[in-house]
């Protein structure tokens, strides 16, 4: 075995190490690395190929000591919210390589508000935010760097936002109901944030376009699987009155809901249609196939990391917000309501 065969003999390659390997000097491969003037394309080509086959990575709080840029984007996103997070999460750090910077998660729970999440990420020189939570009016980091938040609506200049029609989505959830014959749809609540007020107000006008607005129905409920349960045993107190079609939050809470009225005997889509939103993998892999509003996941992560990457190189942009449309994934949760007269 000869002396460049032995990689790398710290544990940890390093530019000395790429440089070994691809038989340039250190200071190209740091060129290279940092995406800046100095090498030609097809060194570029070879020095990232070396650098890729080693598994070489930047350590990121040398190149911030050395006042580099850090190409680090700070993610501040909720746990226990519902899957969808995580598959934004997964199209983020896809998209962020494609562009060659790294992702630091700060995560919101219960006990961790968004103050502490921030402050979490003064441990890094992070370049810009991408905000999948908390759905919040006014980021506290506005104004200070670059943030794009994904989801809900922000009226703020200096904040970017990415995010899905709720009221095209729920126009089309209510009208592929009313289409089957319901006229007693009900929704179950998200809560008390932006997204959920959103969702709750475009159920609502879709409603009343309809013309009915006597059969609007709130449930409250949540974000999460337990609150889809919660919320299906409050439909259950009063069997007389439950709803022939329903529209949940997300896919999370119509799963559960599904699994909670099939315990007591309420057939799906027999007796009870149900819509989720997200069309995740839990709306797919349903015992009751779930009809969902869908969101893609991976193309509002690709966006929001191109709108994030643009501010950070301070390019012109026309607007501020982009706005992707919706579509209905129909599987076998929903079907003509049982008594179209009711």
């Amino acid at each position: 075995m000869t002396e460049n065969d032995r990689w790398p003999a710290s544990g940890r390659v390093t530019l000395n190490d790429v440089a070994r390997k691809a038989e340039v000097s250190r200071a190209l491969v740091s060129i290279v690395m940092r995406d800046v003037p100095g090498a030609s394309a097809a060194t570029r080509e070879r020095v990232k190929a070396v650098a890729q086959a080693l598994g070489y990575r930047p350590d990121v709080r040398a190149r911030s000591l050395a006042g580099q840029k850090s190409r680090l984007i700070g993610v501040m996103f909720g746990v226990g919210v519902g899957s969808f997070h995580f598959e934004l999460l997964e199209g983020l750090y896809a998209a962020a390589e494609q562009h060659g910077h790294s992702l630091v998660l700060a995560a919101l729970t219960a006990g961790r508000d968004e103050r502490k999440a921030a402050q979490s990420l003064e441990d890094f020189r992070f370049e810009a935010v991408i905000m999948l939570g908390p759905p919040t009016p006014r980021p506290l980091l506005a104004g200070k760097v670059p943030v794009v938040v994904v989801g809900w609506d922000v009226n703020d200049s200096t904040v970017d936002v990415v995010r899905t029609s709720d009221e095209r989505g729920m126009s089309r959830a209510v009208e592929h109901l009313v289409a089957l014959g319901h006229r007693k749809i009900a929704h179950l609540d998200g809560g008390d944030d932006l997204i959920s007020a959103s969702r709750r107000n475009a159920y609502t006008k879709a409603m009343l376009e309809r013309g009915l607005g006597s059969e609007i129905r709130l449930v409250p409920a949540g974000q999460t699987y337990l609150d889809g349960q919660r919320a299906a045993r409050t439909l259950l107190e009063d069997r007389k009155a439950l709803p022939t079609g329903l529209i949940a939050f997300n896919d999370d809470t119509a799963v559960a809901a599904m699994g909670m009225l099939a315990q007591q005997g309420v057939d799906v889509p027999g007796r009870l249609s149900v819509v989720g939103w997200d069309n995740s993998e839990a709306a797919a892999l349903s015992p009751v196939g779930l009809t969902s509003v869908a969101q893609q996941p991976a193309d509002l992560a690709r966006l929001a990391v191109e709108r994030t990457v643009a501010r950070v190189e301070q390019r012109r942009i026309e607007h501020r917000q982009i706005v992707l449309d919706p579509s209905l994934r129909l599987r076998s949760s929903t079907a003509v309501a049982h008594d179209p007269m009711s």
